[in-house]
């Protein structure tokens, strides 16, 4: 990761230089304020208020030149209008097209601006989010809230990009006016929309999806997938990964996903009645479920490397490796082996292709969708958690076909190898391989002023590698700050095992995981041992069991929606965070047979308490851990 100071360095618009945000200078302020609240010459109510005022000081100086520049393009606008006033009465080719030509070099202007404000957005939401970290502090929130909503806000100029939605809409109507439109008097404002083969058009629509994804807060459904993405997406980037995008293989990786979380749920309600009946004891099922989750520690390595060459081809093993854990899995009753049992659900686990789906995501969709393909994944995920058990609960028949029996133990593992088959089926002739070629930028060419400043910043990108001492120092002190090591050259290869990746985390992250591994081992103990508490304390049938797992996976996407939208809006995270592990350890305790009979309200309430809470306690978890320092 190329630290953002350097990065605004290499990409920003030379003449304009002195307009941007001083990033250089905000870091070294917030290590001096750093420095001086740790000796006692300073408090921190003083750093507060030098730093919102630096900020505003900042801010302003961006916004006045965004102002004059758009001053500016309104003037060049306005003597076009006066030009295309006069062509409607006396119409010529030759000036027709000079219109156009002059309309396109405004766009090329505004496109520059465009990018201008994108950076500066982007730098603001760097320094914020690097004084958070320093000070443990969430001041972004005070100043985003405090300046935004002012009545004569500033930062509304950068983050909202005010006015220049009016500039966007003046060159595309005007060059959509100008074209061919074969005697139409459609605008752009009638439907059905005409389309506008414009490139200058295309270019700013672009820019424009790309800085309002710059200045909104991310999806919370999108940070809970951990779906990452550049800050500054080239449009280049962006035209292949238009050509990379199909919406069949996206929807075939959102139904893996689905598939995948069906099968981890679906043996939950049966697997303590399948362990009995091969002369095993009925808590052997917590093994039985968690053999998946353990092969799949092995799978998400191998698969994360294995998508770096083919997403098809991972697919189509994991397909065929979980039709086989599948028929294992239901195989092992006539077999009367507890072996086939257990090698069935690893088998499951090596089969997981949740990486690969991932990676497909953030690799082959689109910017401008996204945000909405990691909700999706979501979704499937909390879908397939309810679906299992719900499904479990319904395959409550009892059959023989030759040897084969087919009842509510082995049905969940026959279901589900069909179900894999039919995916391999639809996934071999309807998944189509994105292309890993890296394609030169074949977008038309801007005018001659354009090109040969287009030629300067390509130059500034193309710097030598070797930087001086004091750009390495920055550098390091920006990983440091945003608690990543990748300055570092083992950093920069991928991890290729488990060995490996451990060897890149640090203490603080290791810390984290703990706390991670944690939460998941209450939250599967929950869910592997819920047959046997229930069975043994209330006589509960298996349907009985699937109705309440099922309810409990219906929890996921409306709590973490309104964690995420409306209580992270009123506390700190670091206070969910707390607040959710005090509750999973209430749940923990309360699910606790002690004095008092053990009844059906204690074991309901205090199993939801704990999914619940484990549940925000994992989406917080990825939100301050990994997002909020990829943001």
């Amino acid at each position: 990761m190329v630290a953002f100071g350097k990065k605004l360095k290499a990409r920003q618009i030379q003449e304009w230089q002195a307009y941007y945000i001083n990033y250089k200078l905000m870091k070294k302020k917030v290590k001096q304020y750093a420095h001086q609240i740790e000796v006692g010459t300073l408090e921190r109510r003083h750093v507060l208020k030098d730093f919102s005022r630096m900020l505003d000081n900042q801010i302003e100086k961006i916004v006045l030149f965004l102002l004059e520049q758009q001053g500016l393009l309104a003037s060049k606008l306005a003597k076009l209008r006066e030009q295309h006033d006069a062509l409607e009465q006396q119409p010529e080719i030759s000036q027709i097209t000079e219109l156009r030509e002059g309309y396109r070099v405004v766009g090329y202007d505004l496109l520059k601006l465009l990018y201008f404000v994108e950076m500066n957005a982007i730098g603001l939401r760097k320094i914020l989010k690097k004084f958070d970290k320093r000070f443990r502090y969430r001041f972004t929130d005070y100043y985003v809230k405090s300046r935004a909503n002012h009545p004569y806000s500033q930062l509304q100029q950068v983050f909202k990009h005010v006015g220049l939605g009016a500039v966007v809409g003046a060159v595309s109507r005007n060059l959509h006016e100008l074209q061919d439109c074969q005697g139409s008097y459609l605008s752009i404002y009638d439907p059905p929309a005409l389309p506008l083969q414009d490139p200058v058009v295309d270019s700013i629509k672009a820019a424009v999806d790309r800085l309002t994804h710059s200045t909104n807060f991310l999806n919370f459904m999108a940070q809970h997938a951990l779906i990452m993405q550049e800050d500054l997406p080239a449009p280049a980037e962006e035209q292949i990964d238009e050509e990379r995008y199909h919406y069949v293989s996206l929807l075939l990786n959102l139904a893996n996903t689905f598939l995948y979380m069906v099968n981890t749920y679906i043996i939950v309600p049966t697997a303590d009645n399948y362990s009995m009946s091969l002369g095993a004891a009925a808590t052997v099922c917590g093994i039985v479920i968690g053999a998946m989750a353990v092969a799949q520690v092995f799978s998400s390595v191998y698969f994360s490397a294995w998508s770096n060459r083919s997403y098809f081809r991972p697919l189509v093993f994991s397909s065929i490796v979980l039709f086989v854990g599948n028929a294992m899995y239901a195989l092992a009753y006539d077999l009367n082996s507890l072996t086939m049992l257990l090698l069935g659900r690893l088998f499951c686990g090596f089969g997981s292709a949740r990486a690969v789906n991932r990676r497909y995501i953030s690799d082959c969709v689109p910017l401008k969708i996204r945000m909405q393909a990691s909700a999706g994944f979501v979704s499937a995920s909390a879908l397939g958690m309810a679906c299992g058990p719900a499904l479990a609960g319904i395959l409550q028949i009892n059959f023989k076909i030759y040897k084969l029996t087919f009842n509510a133990m082995t049905l969940p593992g026959w279901v589900m190898a069909v179900a894999w088959i039919v995916y391999l089926i639809w996934l071999w002739f309807s998944f189509k391989e994105p292309s890993r070629d890296v394609e030169e930028n074949n977008s038309p060419h801007a005018p001659d002023s354009e090109t040969a400043e287009k030629n300067t910043l390509e130059k500034g990108l193309k710097q030598p590698l070797l930087i001086t001492s004091e750009e390495q120092q920055e550098d390091d002190e920006d990983a440091e700050a945003d608690g990543s090591e990748e300055v570092s050259q083992e950093s920069r290869r991928p991890a290729t095992s488990i060995a490996s990746a451990y060897r890149l985390l640090t203490p603080s992250v290791k810390v984290q995981l703990l706390i991670y591994f944690m939460l998941k081992y209450a939250m599967e103990i929950l869910l592997s041992e819920s047959s046997v508490v229930t069975t043994y304390y209330f006589s509960w049938s298996t349907g009985t069991v699937a109705v309440f797992l099922a309810c409990l996976g219906l929890t996921v996407l409306p709590v973490n929606i309104v964690v995420g939208s409306y209580i992270s809006n009123m506390f700190e995270d670091r206070q969910i965070l707390l607040a959710s592990e005090i509750m999973v350890c209430v749940g923990i305790l309360l699910s606790f047979h002690l004095i008092i009979p053990y009844s059906v309200p204690q074991y309901v309430c205090s199993g939801l308490i704990m999914f619940v809470s484990a549940e925000v306690l994992e989406g917080r978890y990825y939100f301050c851990c990994f997002i909020y320092d990829m943001a």
